[in-house]
């Protein structure tokens, strides 16, 4: 519907509205005339709002005012521009149509800027996370990547010569490197899960208690020897969420704590309930975060315990794209020292279920 039309039928409607509104107000309410320039000037106000422009607007309220003169005042279907007041009841409505169209178009600008910065501010963000992203991939992918090559290498170039232990090793080796590309590709896919549903997530109904498990399950298939002690609320928490992303979230963050804390004590991972949030913890008792990381820490660069370093494989892109998921489902993640090491924490609100259909 193109903008004049719209402007013409909303106009159209509003003096229709008020009229039929102010023959009722005639004829039941006797001796109350005067109230009826009233009820015009709440339909101009009306017609400005839901309009563009101030045309609109004055035309509406010349023919405000011939309704008000041919219609409600006596001598009645005449038109008599020489009554007393008639000029005041004039330049009210049309300096109230245009006050109120004044204010409505600078507010409607001023709506129009917002909207204009707070998408320039979002596609900031977003490029942001994807430098980040990129960033982080860079370093996380090379690095296995580098060390596999490396490894296949020297057992290709000497089989014969390597010995039963070193060979193990070197197996090993490239197993757990594997194992982490695995998981990089696992965290890009939660990316990309998030993108195609533009940037929001659907949620369903799920358990608290089953999608920890299941975090923790896969985790254990991935790091075998993982300890990890679990608590969670003995009443059964429901709350509407992507469970394969919640679940991502989840053993990124485990799996920080235990290959990053240079701990042998086991992860904790609980969960506390209040009013209108879930928090999932996960603490480790390790060597801690440098404490100027804290502040950055989600944004994508690579980083370990309490140092960077181009030969070991960082964290950054996991919690990277751990606050990508929570924000995407309205939640909150964020990191802090305890007297033993480090504990990140994340909250997921209690609010409406969207089913997927």
């Amino acid at each position: 519907m193109s903008t004049t039309l719209k402007n013409c039928i909303v106009t159209v409607s509003g003096l229709t509205a008020a009229t039929v509104a102010a023959f009722l107000f005639y004829r039941y309410v006797s001796g109350n005339s005067g109230n009826i320039s009233l009820i015009y000037i709440l339909a101009l106000v009306t017609i400005v709002r839901f309009t563009d422009g101030y045309l609109p607007g004055m035309i509406a309220s010349v023919i405000a005012v011939v309704c008000v003169n041919y219609l409600f005042t006596y001598p009645y279907f005449e038109l008599n521009f020489t009554l007393s007041g008639y000029p005041v009841s004039f330049l009210g409505m049309f300096g109230v149509t245009f006050l109120t169209s004044t204010m409505t178009a600078n507010m409607k600008e001023q709506a129009r800027t917002i909207a204009e910065k707070d998408k320039l501010l979002s596609e900031t963000e977003k490029e942001k996370m994807r430098a980040n992203l990129l960033r982080a991939v860079s370093h996380d992918l090379r690095t296995p990547l580098t060390g596999i090559i490396g490894a296949s290498s020297s057992y290709l170039e000497n089989p014969a010569l390597l010995p039963e232990e070193e060979k193990i090793a070197i197996m090993t080796h490239i197993h757990e490197d594997a194992n982490w590309l695995l998981n990089m590709v696992e965290n890009l896919l939660a990316v990309t899960r998030i993108h195609d549903q533009s940037s929001t997530v659907k949620k369903t109904d799920e358990s608290v208690e089953e999608i920890v498990s299941a975090a923790i399950l896969r985790l254990k298939k991935r790091l075998p020897e993982a300890a990890v002690n679990v608590s969670v609320p003995d009443e059964l928490l429901i709350i509407p969420m992507d469970a394969i992303l919640i679940e991502q979230v989840l053993i990124n963050l485990l799996e920080n704590a235990i290959i990053h804390s240079q701990s042998k004590e086991p992860i904790l991972c609980y969960v506390d309930d209040d009013n209108a949030t879930v928090t999932f913890h996960v603490k480790d008792y390790g060597i801690g975060i440098d404490p100027e990381r804290l502040g950055n820490i989600f944004d994508g660069n690579s980083y370990i315990g309490n140092k960077e370093s181009d030969s070991k494989k960082g964290m950054g892109i996991g919690l990277s794209i751990c606050k990508t998921i929570l924000t995407a489902h309205g939640g909150t993640i964020n990191a802090r020292n305890h007297a033993q090491g480090a504990e990140f924490y994340f909250t997921l609100p209690k609010g409406e279920t969207h089913h997927e259909s």
